[in-house]
């Protein structure tokens, strides 16, 4: 089989344009409510643009790009600022009482579970490609590549 080959499913790949979209999505909402992220979130969407137009290709460069990213960026949000938890608890508060007080937070978490589908969709679709060191190879340079892209446009345009 071919790198354009049809070796992906169909869930795998409406759950990356899903989980991209979602969190294209809790991106824009942020950049609303917090402004000065506009650019830095505009920036960032660029990723995720990416991932969709890669995956749709069968690229192990997008498969990797979409999964090590969306592991970096949740795993920095669970373990380090813990804002996909206060996000949840945004969440909870909406369901109890119908009001967030933090809405760019909750976005967090928004994001965080747009990640997971994109990681699970993106490792499940690369998987299901014909292996070889090649792909793999690639698969690890479209992470690390995406990486090197946030950690640029963070130390460029983020807020300081």
């Amino acid at each position: 089989m071919t790198e354009n080959s049809g070796a992906v499913s169909g869930w795998t790949r409406a759950a990356i344009l899903l989980g991209s979209v979602l969190f294209i999505f809790a991106l824009t909402v942020s950049a609303i409510i917090v402004p000065r992220l506009r650019l830095l979130h505009l920036l960032q969407a660029l990723i995720y643009v990416a991932v969709i137009v890669l995956t749709r290709r069968n690229s192990a460069w997008g498969f990797g790009a979409g999964a090590i990213i969306a592991t970096a960026w949740n795993c920095l949000n669970l373990f380090v600022t813990h804002l996909i938890q206060a996000g949840a608890g945004q969440l909870w508060s909406l369901l109890r009482t119908g009001h967030v007080s933090r809405p760019d937070t909750l976005m967090v978490m928004v994001g965080g579970v747009a990640h997971l589908l994109l990681i699970i969709a993106c490792l499940t679709a690369f998987l299901r490609l014909p292996r070889s060191m090649k792909r793999w190879g690639q698969f690890v340079a479209g992470g690390l590549l995406s990486l090197l892209y946030l950690v640029l446009i963070v130390a460029t345009t983020a807020p300081h």
